[in-house]
């Protein structure tokens, strides 16, 4: 690289589940908003499940989320392509970079733009799981409601699907009924629908995946890193047996 030449910001972009469809939507709504300074590489898990829709999902698909980071130490972010922000807290800890997550991402994103947001996700029990999230980050103030529209993750990749007219459909309620200001998309794989929901619902609809993308930047151009200090230093280093031999922390 040459002296004068300013640094590219390389953001890592993990799909924690391992469909290769869905990894190419959460790549193109991340390169959509990247800067031009901003190289964004995507990542589909290598093991883990096709889908993330419920806790077992999500603890079993950490260990892809590691080996995502451990196999290139190099960026200067990482984003976490799934609503619930699974391992975040993991990843924080194994990492000097900066981890984002898309759902405490465009939680905060709407925060800044409406009094209040509802959230549309996919299934009953990932609703509850974004209702957890929704306290977890402080939110309660400014969620108005979390709203599931019935529809399994992976038919979001199915062009013969009516997910689309079914999101919008809640998107609409959750404008009459709740009275929200903006809407969060609860899931990675509705990151292509941004623009056109926004279009019918004339409100700011906010994809995660995006919001994080532009606070990444904006951390790494602030020279901001992750604390080391208490619960987020390095994981201490100690022997692990099994399958998970290989992630033990040295």
């Amino acid at each position: 690289m040459d002296a004068g030449r300013p640094h590219k910001t390389r953001i890592r972009v993990i799909n924690p589940n391992t469909t290769e469809a869905m990894t190419e939507t959460i790549a193109d709504a991340a390169r959509r908003v990247a800067s031009p300074m901003t190289e964004i590489s995507a990542a589909t898990s290598k093991s883990g499940a096709a889908s993330i829709e419920g806790h077992y999902d999500e603890a079993i698909s950490v260990i892809g989320l590691i080996e995502a980071i451990r196999d290139h130490p190099d960026a200067d972010a990482y984003v976490i392509a799934c609503f619930g922000d699974p391992g975040l807290l993991a990843a924080r800890e194994f990492t000097t970079a900066p981890v984002l997550g898309i759902a405490e991402a465009a939680m905060h994103a709407a925060s800044f733009i409406a009094t209040g947001f509802s959230i549309v996700t996919t299934l009953e029990r990932t609703q509850i799981i974004a209702e957890h999230l929704v306290r977890n980050y402080g939110m309660t103030q400014h969620c108005r409601r979390v709203r599931a529209v019935g529809i399994p993750v992976l038919e979001l990749e199915d062009p013969t699907s009516t997910a689309r007219s079914r999101i919008l459909a809640e998107c609409e309620k959750a404008v009459a009924e709740d009275s929200s200001g903006a809407i969060v998309l609860g899931c990675a794989g509705m990151a292509d629908l941004t623009r056109y929901l926004e279009d019918q619902l004339q409100i700011p609809v906010i994809d995660g995946v995006a919001a994080a993308v532009k606070f990444a930047e904006a951390l790494v151009g602030l020279g901001l890193r992750t604390s080391k200090r208490g619960d987020l230093a390095f994981p201490l280093p100690k022997t692990y047996r099994g399958i998970t031999a290989a992630y033990a922390p040295r």
